[in-house]
């Protein structure tokens, strides 16, 4: 018998009730991992009909059902939506302005052939800050392919750094969308969490990314497909959209940081100054997610797009364009909020934290494993993270800020638990780099599960100290 199914059964209070509302979460999320994985619906489609489900082997009325997942919808759309169209906004500009050729030349022309590796993840770090891990990919798998091509070392030891960058951002550090939906479903602190996310990232990275890219090199001798590699120095766009000139590498890495930086000015200020200070006013409200962003976006218009020579036709049409490849995600994140919803108005969050309690099992341990089992079934670390948000986020009720933070970091942490087949980025990683699917496993699946292991043991650790 598990700890948590003794812990519960030892519990005097737990009723036939708890058990149906647990039963109904199993069911619900089965079905969600059924449709997604075995008929292959659209996640939406998929949490929309999983919530169905839940809430009727829950016992609630077609009429709240209905109600739940309508204002669950509507909440995380209206506090996580807008900032999604930002970051999609700012990656836009950084693309296309040639600001992220930028960075890369820079910071390539810099590097010798031994620190290549830690070039690839600096790169990787930096681009990926804006952008989903999809689009970050696509921009860095030529670069890649190239650096490798140039130098002479192993694929595996530049790519693996490059592809840990991109994920750790993906999974851990707002304003990416998984751990925005999650600090908003269990009230976490945004700054905070992002102060922590990046102290978590940074030995995570280091150790999947550089260390791994060593031993991944000598169990794969990958060769990317040779239309691929002889498309990367051909790529032109036209005059139109060519930028004339690229924006200035500090400028670039200073537009791309600003938001980041903007955010953990108010989680210090938060800590150290006075609450009615008029600083303390200040960076309050200018380290708002949603401001912050809108600064930066609005910044990188006269920094990264009136630099690379486009008129104001020209970028708000790069604004407009950044926002339709967006519209599945906020569909996808905005279900998830609706199936949270419907959890915690099923009474399931709190049956959930009873159980918890009864078995002694930490909350951070507790969102790591319900996030990792919903990873492995489904595929989606976004999926995962943020039906794991709402399932445990009762147990972050009286939990101080800082704890609230680490939850949300150890959610993220099990929704990148080993990738497979039915994870998409497991696919895209296998065509850009030409590899089989062992030997996709051999690499991106292993480089998956160092992250999500290591980062939650510092996740544990920072829980004992903090």
């Amino acid at each position: 018998m598990t700890p948590l199914a003794s812990g519960v059964l030892a519990s005097s209070s737990w009723t036939g009730h708890d058990t149906r509302l647990i039963m109904a979460a199993v069911v619900g999320v089965a079905v969600i991992v059924v449709l997604i994985t075995q008929l292959k619906v659209h996640p939406f489609l998929a949490l929309a009909l999983g919530s169905g489900v839940l809430g009727a082997v829950a016992g609630m009325s077609l009429e709240k059902m209905i109600a739940s997942f309508s204002n669950g919808l509507g909440m995380v759309v209206a506090s996580v939506g807008v900032l999604i169209a930002l970051g999609s906004m700012l990656g836009k500009l950084l693309a296309e302005s040639g600001g992220a050729d930028q960075i890369v030349d820079t910071i390539i022309s810099k590097s010798s052939a031994r620190t290549l590796p830690w070039a690839m993840t600096l790169i990787a770090v930096l681009i990926g800050l804006p952008m989903f891990f999809e689009i970050g990919l696509v921009l860095l798998v030529p670069v890649v392919l190239l650096v490798a091509k140039r130098s002479g070392r192993p694929l595996m030891l530049l790519g693996i750094p490059a592809l840990a960058g991109l994920s750790v951002l993906h999974g851990l550090v707002p304003p990416h969308p998984g751990p925005l939906v999650a600090v908003s479903t269990v009230k976490a602190d945004l700054g905070v969490t992002l102060a922590l996310g990046l102290l978590v990232a940074i030995p995570t990275v280091i150790i999947a990314g550089p260390l791994f890219g060593r031993v991944a090199a000598r169990w794969v001798h990958a060769e990317p497909p040779a239309g691929l590699m002889d498309e990367v120095p051909e790529e032109e766009g036209d005059e139109e959209s060519t930028p004339r000139r690229r924006p200035g590498f500090a400028l670039t890495v200073g537009t791309v940081l600003l938001p980041v930086v903007l955010m953990l000015a108010k989680a210090v200020a938060d800590v150290w100054l006075d609450e009615d200070g008029t600083l303390r006013t200040a960076l309050d409200a200018i380290g708002t997610p949603l401001f912050a962003l809108l600064v930066a976006v609005v910044v990188a218009m006269f920094t990264l797009g009136l630099p690379a020579g486009f008129d104001r036709a020209r970028i708000s049409t790069i604004v407009a364009e950044s926002l339709p490849p967006i519209a599945s995600v906020l569909l996808i994140v905005g279900a998830g909020g609706g199936f949270k919803q419907t959890l915690i108005d099923a009474g399931v969050g709190k049956a959930i934290t009873q159980a918890a309690n009864g078995a002694n099992i930490s909350a951070l341990v507790l969102g790591w494993l319900v996030a990792v089992g919903i990873r492995l079934a489904t595929g989606s670390a976004t999926v995962a993270t943020i039906s794991a948000a709402g399932i445990v986020a009762p147990l972050a009720t009286g939990m101080s800020s800082t704890h609230t933070a680490l939850l949300v970091l150890a959610i993220g942490s099990g929704s990148l638990f080993f990738s497979h087949v039915n994870d998409a980025g497991f696919w895209l990683v296998k065509e850009f780099f030409g590899m089989s699917v062992g030997q996709t496993i051999k690499t991106w699946s292993v480089m998956e599960t160092i992250i999500s292991v290591v980062s939650i043991i510092f996740i544990l650790l920072l829980n004992l100290v903090l």
